[in-house]
């Protein structure tokens, strides 16, 4: 922890986990939002709300944001995701913390901002996750965790070093799968998969009705996928003490893996 403590670029990576959420927020939650389709509770007050529109522009944010500072900080943006990689050894515990807290801080600053820009639309929840009519808490944490899994698991796929066969952007797959996650939960429960995004509404809005449902259900559905991707579907042979190392201090450590192909490696490294 010390020796990360101590390096400008853990700082940089901090700083850019910030300045890309607090981006993704403005963008994704701003278009959520507006004079012609104001939101209410999940519902618009006049005219109904294009989810494909929203979906996307949650998608494409967060796939643009991933470019833009995925080679600084792995550009994380999720509390779910940083938990995805701690599980899988590819961060420090020290790490994870800080970005995580680098998140929630990057989401209430941007909900804040636009919490002044749209001071005046009526019953303005500012983008703020609820539990649709017919929705129960259980139903609603099953949707959370299902979204949040497929975007775990498709974030831990895509930037998988020991895959030679992916081709293309790894960001706009991964922005794909959260605007897919967005498609499946936003009419059940405004779609959360993400608790920095669902925190920084609720602080904001000072509402946290059943707010527990976006943290429960995204940090069960990254550690899931990073489990069952690391130990079932793609293991990695590895003691305890290889990852201890990496937990701690965040050294770059080899791991065989395990198949037909042992002569491959991989590099689990801070991103």
């Amino acid at each position: 922890m010390a020796s990360e403590f101590r390096k400008k670029i853990f700082w940089r990576a901090v700083v850019a986990e910030f300045l890309a959420m607090s981006l993704f927020i403005f963008i994704s939650i701003g278009s959520a939002l507006g004079f012609n389709f104001p939101v209410v509770a999940n519902k618009t007050s006049t005219r109904s709300q294009d989810n494909v529109k929203v979906s996307l522009a949650f998608g494409l944010s967060i796939a643009t944001m991933a470019q833009s500072v995925g080679h600084i900080s792995g550009a994380h943006l999720n509390p779910a995701v940083t938990l995805g990689l701690l599980l899988s050894c590819q961060i420090s515990i020290f790490k994870a913390l800080m970005y995580i807290l680098a998140q929630c801080l990057g989401a209430v600053v941007a909900t804040a901002i636009l919490s002044g820009i749209t001071s005046s639309l009526p019953g303005n929840s500012l983008g703020l996750n609820a539990l649709s009519g017919g929705i129960n808490a259980g139903q609603g944490l099953g949707i959370e965790i299902i979204a949040t899994f497929q975007l775990v698991l498709c974030v831990l796929a895509t930037t998988d070093r020991r895959r030679n066969d992916v081709s293309g952007s790894a960001p706009l797959a991964i922005g794909l799968s959260v605007a897919l996650g967005h498609l499946l939960a936003i009419d059940y429960t405004g779609c959360g998969i993400n608790p920095a995004r669902s925190f920084g509404s609720a602080l904001i809005a000072n509402n946290f009705e059943n707010h527990w449902i976006f943290w429960v259900g995204p940090i069960i559905g990254g550690a899931s996928a990073a489990l069952i991707y690391d130990f079932i579907l793609a293991p990695r042979t590895s003691d305890l003490t290889d990852r201890m190392k990496v937990w701690t201090s965040g050294q770059v450590e080899e791991y065989d893996l395990e198949g037909d192909d042992m002569n491959s490696r991989v590099e689990m490294k801070p991103k």
